[in-house]
């Protein structure tokens, strides 16, 4: 009884501390990608919770109904081979659960990697997120300007984001929008957002890469198309313009708080896509500096090689 009521105490104020805990942010939705995995969640936590109830009340049954104190000392169980009902009944159950959870989680990956439904035949607000150490960089292509540690974006209008890294690979996260991608320094990555609800949510790296992790947060500001529009003119009229030692200087510079610029890094420094992607990503000094380094070694490779030809044909 001693130990019924000290467990009885700690759920009880388990629960206390519990109900005065802010939401969960993957709980608290502000899009339909984040709704519909935030629905599989909570699925996946019921099912698992059904699972747990059953185990501990038959725990406790057989607990209570054969415990040994209820038989005599002389007592000797009787030999059993086995029940093949019930052993194909608790084969098959672990499997259908395992089947349903699976089909549930292919379905909704499948659903959140496209654009929202309803959302098709919208054209979607393109930006590209780039990271690098320890700060993110968000470029308007459309619009010509660029931020830095922020983002602002429209509600009820699909927003496409294509992520890739100046330095290692960093993960980008807006748990109240949708899951993570990665972001790698060769490639661009495609995540689909939607924002249903005007809101401040925070973004991140979840991908642990270095000292400066902590500090890869950002701010997305989901706004009226309106306040959308308005923001773009104010920083097209206010802002300075982005160049590329401006931008080599932020890249160097390991924390800087939020900043705009009007035009992008894209137009000296483009997303590795495209003619860019993989080895060709790059400057194209960077890639003559390769190309004259590559040169220069085969040519002194071809010429040693061709002093120890005679060399060899003179002894």
């Amino acid at each position: 009884m001693k130990r019924k009521g000290l467990l009885l105490a700690f759920m009880s104020t388990l629960l206390l501390l519990l109900t005065g805990c802010e939401p969960l942010l993957v709980l608290n939705p502000k899009g339909p990608q984040a709704e519909t995995q935030a629905n599989t969640i909570i699925f996946s936590i019921f099912v698992m919770a059904f699972v747990l109830l059953v185990v501990y009340i038959l725990f406790v049954v057989f607990l209570t109904k054969y415990r040994a104190s209820k038989l005599p000392d002389d007592y000797e169980p009787p030999h059993e081979k086995g029940n093949k009902w019930l052993e194909i009944i608790w084969t098959v159950i672990p499997v259908l659960i395992v089947i349903v959870l699976s089909v549930v989680t292919v379905k909704t990956t499948n659903a959140v990697e496209k654009v929202p439904v309803g959302y098709e035949n919208q054209k979607p607000l393109v930006i590209y997120a780039s990271s690098s150490n320890w700060k993110w960089h968000f470029s308007y292509p459309e619009e010509n300007i660029e931020t830095v540690n922020y983002v602002n974006i429209p509600t009820n209008r699909p927003v496409e984001f294509r992520m890739y890294s100046f330095g290692p690979i960093t993960s980008f996260w807006i748990p109240q929008l949708g899951g993570q991608k990665y972001a790698m320094s060769d490639m661009v990555t495609k995540l689909h957002f939607v924002a249903d609800h005007e809101a401040s949510m925070l973004g991140r790296n979840s991908n642990f890469n270095g000292e400066g992790y902590a500090h890869m947060e950002f701010e997305v500001l989901s706004m009226s198309p309106t306040k959308f529009d308005e923001w773009i003119k104010d920083v097209q009229s206010n802002e300075s313009e982005i160049t590329e030692e401006e931008f080599d200087k932020l890249l160097a510079t390991p924390h800087v708080g939020r900043k705009s610029y009007t035009g992008t890094h894209l137009s000296f420094r483009p997303a590795p896509e495209g003619e860019h992607a993989g080895h060709n990503h790059g400057s194209d000094s960077e890639s003559e500096s390769d190309m004259d380094h590559s040169n220069m070694d085969h040519g002194d490779m071809d010429q040693s090689e061709h002093t120890e030809s005679e060399h060899s044909n003179h002894e």
